[in-house]
């Protein structure tokens, strides 16, 4: 199965993004993909709650996202929107990843466990749950001969959530993101291989990269990962593009017969410690 993963740098306009992933669907579809995968914020990438507010569509009849699933049927390929925000009752918002089948219809959604709260030295603080709540449930797709394991961003650093979907039956993991440059420096590449590594699944990561209209820099550098922990492909930059690579199940099984971790787990207690 060819798959692509799409890197962009999104504004404050969500047609204007829309506008911009189009003619980067459009060349995964005319390169054969089958399944193609966006960043985080792909639709709107804001500095505030207020920008937000202003821009943020209902989920039901998104405007962007009904245009997403006509490209979905028009190409008669998986589109995985990876993420957008969606309002909440409560005022806050879900960071919500959006799978579309070749059909145009939606076939799953998963909304962002972890939330990113973090202080990182020369940057401003960042405050996702001042913005967004938490998800709690993990999602897996059915692709044909893969198993997709939907995460988001920062989930990266939760071993526990990719050990779950693995054993869920997932063998690809999407991971749309919007890395800092000082945290994709240090920690992007060996954080993906690891997660390919402990479930010996592919691994695709889709990213946000350069600077963008909202004042942040991200860091690029989208990936595709086999499961032996290899990156077969990458875009060694911050700018918009199209990345793509042929994957294929024989070669799960192989790098889990090999190193048969998720057969080997075993349950422990820590006397004294708190259970999660």
């Amino acid at each position: 199965m060819k798959v692509a993963a799409i890197q962009m740098r999104s504004g404050l306009d969500p047609e204007a993004n829309l506008a911009a992933l189009e003619p980067m669907l459009a060349e995964a579809a005319s390169a054969g993909a089958s399944y193609a995968l966006t960043p985080e914020v792909t639709m709107i990438f804001p500095e505030n709650r207020d920008q937000l507010r202003s821009t943020a569509a209902p989920f039901e009849g998104h405007p962007q996202l009904a245009r997403v699933g006509e490209l979905a049927r028009q190409h008669g390929m998986h589109i995985h929107i990876g993420s957008l925000a969606v309002p909440l009752p409560d005022g806050r918002f879900a960071n919500r990843s959006v799978l579309f089948g070749p059909d145009g219809r939606q076939v799953a959604t998963y909304d962002k466990i972890h939330l990113f709260d973090a202080d990182i030295a020369g940057l401003n603080a960042y405050r996702e749950s001042a913005t967004y709540a938490g998800g709690d449930v993990a999602v897996t797709a059915d692709l044909g001969s893969f198993t997709l394991g939907m995460s988001i961003c920062y989930d990266m650093r939760f071993p526990r959530l990719y050990n779950a979907l693995a054993n869920a039956g997932a063998n690809l993991i999407a991971v749309p993101a919007a890395f800092t440059v000082p945290t994709g420096q240090a920690h992007w590449h060996v954080l993906l291989r690891a997660r390919a590594i402990e479930t010996g699944s592919w691994v695709i990561a889709a990213a946000q990269g350069g600077q963008h209209p909202n004042g942040r820099a991200t860091y690029g550098h989208s990936l595709i990962i086999d499961p032996w922990g290899r990156i077969v492909a990458e875009l060694d930059h911050d700018a918009p593009g199209v990345l793509l690579a042929e994957i294929a199940p024989e070669q799960v099984a192989d790098a889990r017969q090999r190193i048969p971790a998720l057969a080997n787990a075993r349950n422990f207690a820590l006397p004294g410690a708190l259970q999660p």
